[in-house]
């Protein structure tokens, strides 16, 4: 059985139903995954976040470096035993933190030299390294180590990431000893297509696993996301499964599997949570405020989450003025919730045929810089 398996392409349209075969079981694409950064999703016990209808859930490979250990972690019987998630898991390589942590870490041709944000002690990450920390750890789905730059960035710097990316994916596949795992290379390039295309070019012939867009979501703004994903995505195999690593408002989602992409990660449902802003149907809610004090109505009213089912806005509300823990927890439940309803919500439209019209509608009414607000 091939790993990725296409069910089908709305008709004149790049938007299409997939299945992800892993090792740990099969996912339905287009899927969003959880980020549970340092092998949890934070307040979020498995079982909860299985029934919020997630299928894939991320970790990093940098941060579970530093704490627990890889080695902690591989003897006591691998990632999915250790965080007693049984579904899947993708681990980043840690490229993404050579941009995030650009204050402590220094780039070079052979790899990146971190000072740890922890303790302030040296880490040094390679292509070869972060692919055996990943063999080692045992997801289901690892990244090549690359080279995520910032916007607005120069030329110049974004060409050497490429080369770098390109270099390291080489790497990464040639030291990749863990037949179970798929490992997927990621494009980078900024806003800049040639480069785009360059990195395409260079990537595609080493036939990965599946591929990734990376780079994005970096302060470049929803159209030229959009326009960068649409013309990278147009580029990759039809055959494989192509990510868009760290996009996550529901507007940046839609836009992208209208472009064809399958795979989606953010943080932003659990840490938008956490500081009490809640997603709906209807555009997002801020429950710290006042006009939620003696709302008997839940975050929303069609929504089936525990959260919806059994607490009100008003309880919430008083859950964080009063800064106990059930509140955030509370909100992400119900964020993580609306996520994987929307994307059911895709599936079922790409499914028969209404999605191209849906997503116009829902593109439309949504602001593109990602904060529509409701607080009727």
């Amino acid at each position: 059985m091939n790993a990725f398996t296409i069910a089908q392409t709305e008709p004149g349209r790049r938007a299409r139903l997939g299945k992800l075969h892993t090792a740990h079981g099969t996912a339905l694409t287009p899927a969003f995954m959880p980020v549970g950064t340092r092998g949890c999703v934070k307040g979020i016990l498995p079982q909860t976040l299985r029934e919020t209808g997630a299928q894939i859930m991320l970790s990093n490979t940098y941060h579970l470096l530093l704490r627990p250990g890889v080695d902690i972690v591989e003897s006591l019987g691998g990632l999915h035993r250790f965080t007693a998630w049984d579904g899947p898991i993708l681990t980043d390589s840690g490229g993404y933190q050579v941009f995030s942590l650009s204050s402590l870490n220094r780039v070079g041709e052979d790899g990146v030299e971190f000072a740890s944000h922890i303790d302030g002690r040296p880490i040094f990450l390679n292509a070869e390294i972060a692919t055996r920390i990943q063999n080692r750890l045992g997801a289901d789905i690892i990244m090549c180590f690359d080279e995520c730059t910032p916007y607005p960035c120069e030329t110049e710097r974004i060409e050497k990431a490429v080369e770098r990316t390109v270099r390291w994916a080489r790497q990464c596949k040639e030291s990749h000893d863990n037949p179970r795992q798929m490992l997927f290379g990621i494009i980078q390039g900024g806003v800049d297509l040639s480069l785009r295309d360059r990195c395409l070019d260079a990537l595609i012939p080493m036939d990965f696993d599946g591929y990734a867009v990376g780079g994005l979501s970096v302060g470049e703004g929803h159209e030229a996301m959009i326009r960068t994903v649409a013309h990278t995505a147009a580029g990759l195999p039809e055959s494989k499964p192509r990510y868009l690593m760290g996009v996550g408002m529901p507007v940046d989602i839609v836009a992208a599997v209208r472009a064809g992409v399958d795979m989606f990660d953010c943080v932003l449902p659990s840490r938008n949570g956490r500081n009490g802003f809640a997603f709906t149907e209807n555009g997002a809610i801020r429950l710290r405020n006042s006009i939620h004090g003696s709302d008997p109505d839940p975050i929303e009213r069609d929504c089936p989450c525990p959260t919806c089912r059994n607490f009100s806005r008003s309880a919430i509300r008083h859950f964080f003025n009063v800064g106990e823990m059930l509140g955030p927890i509370l909100a992400t439940i119900h964020n993580l919730t609306y996520y994987q309803r929307l994307m059911t919500r895709i599936r079922d439209r790409i499914a028969d045929g209404s999605f191209g019209v849906w997503s116009e509608e829902f593109i439309r009414t949504r602001k593109p810089n990602g904060i529509e607000e409701n607080e009727s």
